[in-house]
């Protein structure tokens, strides 16, 4: 895109939340089930029945807005939002209009120049639609099914004000945004199973002009790479159409993951396409001030201040404290491995060197290891006290994974003989073995290149299969090569 021309980018974000049961019935909230099996007459829709509020779902849109900094409505309402879809089964989608439970918040995002705060116009409740399923089989063409088990799924919508300048603060944005609601346990926010996805508004302007560009919305992109290729693409075809003299028509797009374009929907619709009005079979609700209260008094450390509590209490480097915060589960792990004897760094390096190398390996949680850290904090004990090498202490590891908790370290290092071998005497026969053996090595060496004696470590670790003290074999080579 051309120099002249400033991006505006505004994000809705549905998350659907962590609750047993949907937002207005008894049928279970959970993602995988065969297809129409989590389902009864009032989440189709079928006359005759009446909607009642799930609490639960009603606490997490508050916890959500207190997270994010908003300012909660004593009094909330629902509405009917009106339009036709094959998977809305009432034909409209009971959410919240003009009486949001949360309005004005901020996210604080973290870019290279400088940090920067997001408005949040608004955090609301509502139920989420079925599922369309498009088979991409032969012979199914123009046939779709529908699977209506997601349809009064709870979610929040969260609609952030147009404050974004670029997609790489639309990426920030959306993963802190991810980061904190999964901290203060709302969502698992897991896009691959549509726990959430995004609606991106994206308009152009002269920097400078306070007047906003015509906006086109992009529906129900699946990743953040895909939001912010979508975002690029479109802000350069804003600029390309303007720039040949024509107007961007106000449209809602998809994006063609696979041609990376955006393709038209539809004309975007506007609020009154919706003919909102008040739903009749639900009550308004009162939140006070004490329930409020309560709630924010319950949320846990928000992952920004954990990672500055690293920082300035723990002594770690701003990388480590931002890996470890990440996510929260491996936050809990590292403070679990402090709480085991650790100090901060090597609680640290664990975490970051092997746990995150097994999930991504193996593709499992943190949560895995939760039950093991007794033992990896006494692993790594003992490789700090040079019991046995770091290389043996990965072997060790990987042992722990796949072994119960009353698996003992202590008997698996004594039986299968992996102690550190840092006894001389056991380790000059070695020596003197490796540098028999590599005459070259040795001769490199003695004409001034002592890094060579590298090489001889290696293979005396090689001929101990890793036991061997590695500052006490270089010390006896060094010796010997003197001679």
């Amino acid at each position: 895109m051309s120099l002249p021309w400033e991006t505006v980018i505004g994000l809705e974000v549905h998350v659907q939340l962590k609750t047993r049961t949907k937002l207005f019935c008894g049928c279970a909230n959970k993602y995988g089930a065969d297809p129409n099996t989590l389902v009864c007459p009032i989440c189709l829709g079928l006359p005759g029945v009446l909607p009642v509020l799930n609490r639960q779902a009603f606490a997490l849109a508050v916890r959500a807005g207190v997270a994010l900094g908003c300012e909660v409505a004593n009094v909330t309402k629902f509405d009917r939002k009106n339009y036709y879809y094959p998977d809305l089964p009432k034909g409209y989608q009971i959410s919240q209009y003009d009486r949001p439970v949360n309005r004005k918040g901020r996210l604080e995002i973290s870019m290279p120049a400088a940090n920067k705060n997001i408005g949040i116009t608004r955090v609301h409740l509502e139920e989420d639609a079925g599922k369309l399923i498009h088979p991409d089989t032969e012979g199914s063409s123009g046939v779709s099914f529908v699977d209506l088990n997601r349809a009064g799924v709870p979610l929040v919508e969260i609609v952030s004000e147009p404050d974004m300048r670029s997609p790489d603060e639309a990426h920030a944005y959306l993963a802190a945004l991810k980061e904190i609601l999964q901290y203060v346990d709302i969502s698992d926010c897991d896009m691959e199973k549509g726990s959430l996805r995004c609606d991106a508004n994206v308009s152009i302007r002269r920097p400078g002009d306070d007047k906003l560009g015509v906006k086109t919305e992009i529906k129900n992109l699946n990743s953040f790479k895909s939001v912010a290729k979508a975002l690029a693409y479109e802000a350069a075809r804003h600029a390309s159409i303007i720039e040949g003299g024509g107007k961007v028509q106000q449209v809602t797009l998809t994006w063609d993951a696979i041609a990376e374009k955006t393709v038209v929907l539809r004309s975007k619709e506007e609020a009154h396409d919706y003919r909102y009005f008040p739903e009749p079979d639900l009550v308004h609700i009162q939140a006070d001030a004490a329930f409020v209260e309560r709630i924010r008094q319950a949320l846990p450390e928000k992952p920004a201040a954990r990672r500055d509590r690293y920082v300035k209490e723990l002594g770690l480097p701003a990388y480590d404290a931002g890996v470890l915060t990440g996510d929260k589960e491996l936050a809990a792990l590292f403070d679990k491995l402090r709480g085991e004897g650790l100090a901060p760094k090597v609680a640290s390096n664990w975490v970051m060197k092997h746990v995150l190398a097994a999930m991504n390996e193996k593709k499992i949680a943190a949560t895995t290891f939760t039950d093991k850290t007794r033992r990896i904090a006494e692993l790594a004990k003992k490789v700090e006290a040079k019991q046995i090498t770091g290389q043996t202490g990965a072997e060790i590891f990987a042992w722990i994974l796949g072994t119960p908790e009353t698996a003992s370290v202590d008997e698996h290092i004594l039986k299968q003989g992996l102690a550190q071998v840092s006894d001389a005497g056991a380790l000059e026969a070695i020596v003197r073995d490796v540098i028999a053996k590599n005459p070259k090595v040795v001769a490199d060496y003695k004409s001034g290149k002592p890094s060579a004696v590298q090489a001889l470590v290696g293979q005396v670790m090689r001929e101990t299969k890793g036991k061997a003290n590695a500052s006490v074999a270089k010390d006896l080579l060094v010796k010997a090569l003197e001679c």
